[in-house]
């Protein structure tokens, strides 16, 4: 695929969550999907509401996006994930920690806390530029300890390459 080699091996759980990074370009989603997809394999992922205006939100919601919105509050999107798991047969949801494309420190959490909460696993996705691999082996499990968590999983990430390599960090400062 354009290159790419795909290692898709973790079991392919009827309910999940897919920690996919770095993530620094918005290709990063298209590589992802494609790959997901050419394993016979469905996931939902979260997206910024802003790509969700006509005519792009109906196809995004299509194919399985759901909107994130940051500035009016519509609740705990936490809260109603973790109830939409708990609720649902089959999800699996694919999230970028770092929640941006932009470098960051601060990886988001949210996906620790759901995943906790609804007990299911988290499969750690890897898009590594560096060597044209995107990966999907690993399997985690939160404790319900974020901070520990997220550094075991920053750890993890820390050998891989975004698109944009000045945009992505598993640094904690």
């Amino acid at each position: 695929m354009f290159g790419w080699r795909v290692n898709i091996t973790a079991p392919d759980f009827d309910r999940c969550i897919i920690c996919v990074a770095p993530h620094t370009s918005n290709w990063d989603f298209v590589l992802g999907k494609l790959a997901y997809t050419s394993v016979n394999r469905k996931s939902g992922f979260l997206m910024k509401d802003a790509w969700f205006v006509f005519p792009l939100g109906y196809f995004f919601r299509a194919i399985g996006g759901v909107p994130v919105y940051r500035k009016n509050k519509r609740g705990s999107l936490v809260k109603q994930l973790v109830e939409r798991y708990k609720a649902e047969p089959k999800l699996t949801l694919a999230i970028t920690p770092e929640g941006t494309r932009s470098r960051t420190v601060k990886w988001h959490t949210g996906f620790l806390t759901i995943a906790h909460e609804a007990d299911i696993p988290i499969l750690l996705g890897i898009l590594d530029y560096g060597t044209k691999t995107i990966d999907v082996s690993t399997v985690f499990n939160a404790t319900g300890d974020n901070e520990a968590d997220m550094k075991r999983i920053k750890q993890f990430y820390a050998p891989y390459t975004g698109k944009y390599p000045d945009k992505f960090t598993t640094a904690d400062e």
